[in-house]
């Protein structure tokens, strides 16, 4: 199979994936395999939450979106163009997968089969449908990738690398397993903002997204912000506001008012607005429905200690204060080759 071939196939599920929104499900006339897969991956969609209650109907359509943008003729192009993909060595890559948020494996996924090689796929027990849906859609269009891909009930056997994402504790397991094997481990990473006090309302809506985009369930959220001495926190809660319905989901309203009732029996000092506490702390990962906050006096004091605690960080967002930070409200937006703690899998799977 032919890289163009390869590409054209992802395009073809991007195709797919653009026809579900929140707003509307709507089949293109011009998309591959409607009549077998359109109506079956609404209904999984709808019952995503019933399989993991974080995984509402809102966030998954969230993630399909994003895949869709992301899989575009012109996307997947600039992503491979400073790669030869040609004569690669063929190998067995196993994928072990989070299931923090929805299809959070799908770009390890992805790089596997892109560069020629066979996946074997150990999903999480926390998202255990919709990987497996798209993969039966992709063979359905390419029936060459039946034998490409496999999804492992027990025990992972007979593979030649390794992608493994975790928490620190597994990742210490995977670590020890692995270690004759090349690998990737992932391990717990959290995002933080850094702000200066000169960001408009616009800017701190668009870091509400940052914070509250899958409950702040995912390594890029915002768990930690940097503000200077003396910081009133008023514009920020005010724009946190725009995301006050968030309480009416169950499983976050629960994890609100226990981490809120921790914090208050251990004294701790707070701020509250009926649906996210920030305390401050120097640590950077915060328990569901809380933000940790920490006073800087000087930004050269930021720069240098994130750049020490780099190997805990993510993404860092804020209005170009940092070098190569993100713009409010884009960390759950990635583009292709925006690799999950700066490792170049690509790279690490042309030279497995």
């Amino acid at each position: 199979m032919t890289i163009e071939i390869k590409k054209n196939i992802f395009v073809a599920l991007g195709k797919f994936l653009s026809q579900f929104s929140e707003t509307e499900n709507k089949q293109r006339e011009d998309v591959q395999g409607n009549a077998v897969f359109f109506d079956s991956f609404v209904d999984l969609i709808h019952l995503s939450q019933s399989h993991n209650g974080w995984y509402t109907p809102e966030q998954v359509y969230f993630a399909i979106q994003s895949w869709a943008q992301a899989l575009t003729e012109e996307s997947i192009n600039q992503w491979l163009s400073n790669y030869s993909l040609e004569n690669v060595k063929q190998k067995k890559v196993a994928l072990i997968l989070a299931g923090n948020i929805p299809l959070v494996g799908f770009h390890d996924f992805l790089s596997v089969l892109i560069t020629g090689h066979d996946v074997v796929v150990k999903t999480s027990s926390n998202d255990q449908h919709l990987l497996p849906f798209l993969a039966k859609y992709l063979i359905h269009i390419a029936p060459e990738l039946a034998n490409k891909i496999t999804f492992a009930e027990g025990k992972l056997e007979n593979f030649d690398a390794v992608i493994a994402t975790g928490s620190n504790n597994t990742a210490r397991y995977f670590e020890y397993y692995f270690k004759d094997k090349p690998a990737i481990i992932r391990k717990n990473r959290n995002s933080v903002a850094v702000l200066n006090g000169k960001e408009t309302k616009e800017d701190l809506i668009a870091l509400g997204e940052d914070i509250f985009r899958y409950f702040g369930l995912g390594c890029r959220n915002v768990s930690k912000l940097f503000v200077p001495e003396g910081y009133v926190f008023d514009s920020f809660f005010e724009a946190m506001f725009e995301y006050q319905n968030v309480i009416q989901y169950e499983k976050y309203a629960n994890n609100y008012d226990y981490n809120k009732a921790v914090f208050l029996m251990s004294n701790f000092q707070l701020l509250d607005n009926g649906f996210l506490t920030i305390k401050e702390d120097n640590s950077y990962s915060s328990p569901i429905s809380s933000v940790f906050y920490e006073y800087y006096k000087d930004l050269e004091d930021v720069k240098n200690k994130l750049e020490n605690d780099s190997e805990q960080i993510q993404c860092i967002v804020s209005n170009n204060l940092i070098k190569n930070s993100i713009p409010f409200g884009q960390t759950q937006k990635p583009k292709l080759w925006d690799y999950a703690d700066n490792v170049d899998t690509i790279s690490f799977l042309l030279i497995t």
